[in-house]
């Protein structure tokens, strides 16, 4: 494969009040929190309108199972398909299956310490 991650899609992590947190980024960050936490727009070499997610999740979240890290990065990936197929034979720990959205489609790996990692190849003009 040419291109395996192609950039940052979002840093997730948990707090003990999600909303509150996303409160104070807001008030002291600036940051344009929603329900999610918050988007960043960038473009990427081409030109093309991309996006970066930061998200606050709820403490108990089991979102980032069986990772027991309060953290979840998440990268953006050029042909997910493919991607899960080489990283299948090079014997990476695959969480689930594919997951397919309007906004793009997901899956999960795991790292040799056991982190989770969420890849996303994404449709950003549906966001």
């Amino acid at each position: 494969m040419k291109k395996r991650v192609t950039g940052l899609g979002g840093i997730f992590f948990k707090t003990k009040d999600s909303k509150a947190t996303k409160a104070w980024y807001g008030k002291h960050l600036g940051l344009p929190v929603d329900d999610y936490g918050c988007t960043f727009w960038w473009k990427d070499e081409e030109g093309k309108k991309a996006s970066t997610q930061w998200s606050p999740f709820k403490e108990d979240t089991t979102y980032f199972e069986p990772s027991k890290q309060p953290f979840m990065v998440n990268f953006r990936v050029e042909n997910l398909n493919n991607l899960i197929t080489v990283l299948r034979s090079e014997g990476v720990t695959i969480v689930g299956d594919i997951q397919t959205f309007d906004y793009g489609k997901f899956a999960w790996i795991l790292d040799p310490e056991g982190n989770k990692i969420e890849l996303w190849e994404p449709i950003d003009s549906a966001l």
